[in-house]
């Protein structure tokens, strides 16, 4: 943070001689910091006869560590009190949503799965849903690809609190909540790893299903690991929940009540510490969710604190769910995990192998050497991909951020007219004015954290 300043000239003088960062409460005299001397600015005669209070605007980020990314919030503040905040967001814009209109349905998946690079899967499933809805192959989606999006989805959802907890514990000082966390996450990104050949950005879920099957011990290596997760889990529950220290910093900080979350469109465990149990696998199941038996669990204390216990007995519910999972792999060995309609499974065939993963060789050697028609057909649906009848879906999942909405558009051809994608993060980051306005400058830290914003997903 910068910490000089210089005198700001009277609020009567010309716009283009205000500083840049915010024309906050007009009347109001302030300094804005950008260098110079602080003494030799406070002593002159004129701030000393034309300023009847003192003010200072800060920036914090988009550097700084504890903005979740590149987040620049800008502070201005009374002593040690906030008395308002702004973001400044845009710092990763990459242009997601423009570019899926350039590639075809299917190479949409590798765009919008690094938005929130925390939670690549959720944003995979939502898209490919609603391309899916547009196609009208909602049904035909295998049984065996719909749970193995839920299995990867719910291991996401713990990777993705995992972080929002350790770096939590890390912006307030706890080291150790950072490391249990971030090593609890690595077993689960062992597993990413052995399904999909990645631990982040996945690509693995296709319209029409998954890209590829499970390998087949997966299962055993799912079931060996979760004991192991719920030891982290336990750890981190015994190191922050009762800590003195830890609650003193949380409790009460960062109140958001049912009626701010409602106007500002906040959702996930911001809204479910508000004791609203809004939920979409709930209100509005996608992928088979309301066969599956698990909880939606909610507080009322509306603090950091509460989002804390929320998040830590969301990991637990999503692992209940991993295990119903699966039991039904093991029941649904062998099925297919792709619609059979080959004009739209592609990529086809793949398989993982020693050196990574492609196409099976018995696939390859099929359409190089005995079919021309396959040969052709392989190289069309690569290329120039399928085609989606004309119109629009908007489709919703529960991201471990809050609800998230993906609308795309569809004039009939091989690529997306338009793809939009409502994300968590961003609707949730307009609460930051009313969660640390009147709050410590310390308490800032506290409250975006328990946001857990990520800022791939709020520029995209």
């Amino acid at each position: 943070m910068s910490t000089s300043a210089e005198q700001e000239t009277p609020r009567t003088a010309p716009r283009s001689t205000r500083p840049p960062v915010g024309d906050f409460d007009a009347g109001v005299p302030s300094f804005e910091a950008s260098g110079g001397d602080w003494a030799d600015i406070t002593e002159s005669a004129v701030a000393a006869a034309a300023l009847g209070e003192e003010r200072i605007v800060v920036n914090m980020g988009p550097q700084h560590p504890s903005t979740h990314g590149v987040l620049r919030l800008m502070l201005e503040i009374d002593g040690e009190t906030v008395t308002e905040a702004r973001c400044g967001i845009g710092y990763l814009h990459t242009g997601i949503e423009k570019n899926m209109e350039y590639r075809t349905w299917t190479q949409g998946v590798t765009f919008c799965t690094r938005m929130d690079y925390l939670a690549p899967i959720f944003q995979e499933t939502a898209y490919c849903l609603a391309v899916e809805k547009l196609l009208g192959i909602t049904a035909d989606v295998p049984e065996r690809a719909s749970v193995i999006r839920v299995l990867m989805m719910e291991l996401n959802r713990v990777a993705s609190h995992l972080v929002c907890l350790g770096t939590g514990g890390n912006e307030m000082g706890a080291t150790t909540v950072m490391t249990i966390g971030f090593t609890a996450r690595e077993e689960i990104l062992r597993i990413f790893e052995a399904v999909t050949g990645l631990r982040m950005n996945n690509a693995y879920v296709r319209p029409g299903g998954v890209s590829t099957d499970v390998p087949p011990d997966l299962v055993e290596q799912v079931r060996s690991t979760l004991p192991t997760v719920r030891s982290y889990l336990s750890q981190l529950g015994d190191l922050m929940l009762a800590n003195p220290i830890f609650k003193g910093r949380l409790v009460g900080v960062g109140h958001l009540s049912l009626a701010g979350c409602m106007a500002l469109g906040v959702t996930g465990p911001v809204l479910r510490s508000t004791g609203l149990p809004y939920d979409v696998r709930k209100s509005d199941p996608y992928c088979g969710y309301e066969t599956y038996d698990f909880d939606v669990p909610t507080a009322d204390g509306a603090d950091c604190y509460d989002r804390v216990v929320l998040r830590l007995e969301e990991c637990y519910q999503s692992l209940k769910i991993v295990e119903q999972c699966l039991e039904r792999l093991e029941a649904s060995a062998g099925q297919p995990v792709m619609v059979g309609d080959r004009k739209i499974a592609w990529p086809a065939q793949l398989a993982v192998g020693s050196d990574g993963q492609g196409n099976s060789l018995d696939h390859i050697k099929e359409i190089m050497g005995t079919s021309m028609e396959a040969l052709i057909h392989h190289f069309k649906l690569v290329t120039e991909g399928f085609r989606v009848p004309v119109g629009q879906a908007w489709q919703t999942i529960e991201h471990p951020r809050g609800e998230m909405g993906v609308h795309l558009v569809s004039d009939g051809g091989t690529r997306p007219y338009r793809a939009h994608f409502r994300d968590p993060s961003f609707n949730n980051l307009q609460a930051v004015a009313a969660m640390c306005e009147g709050g410590q400058v310390a308490d800032v830290v506290v409250a975006v954290a328990s946001l857990d914003p990520v800022l791939g997903g709020v520029d995209r």
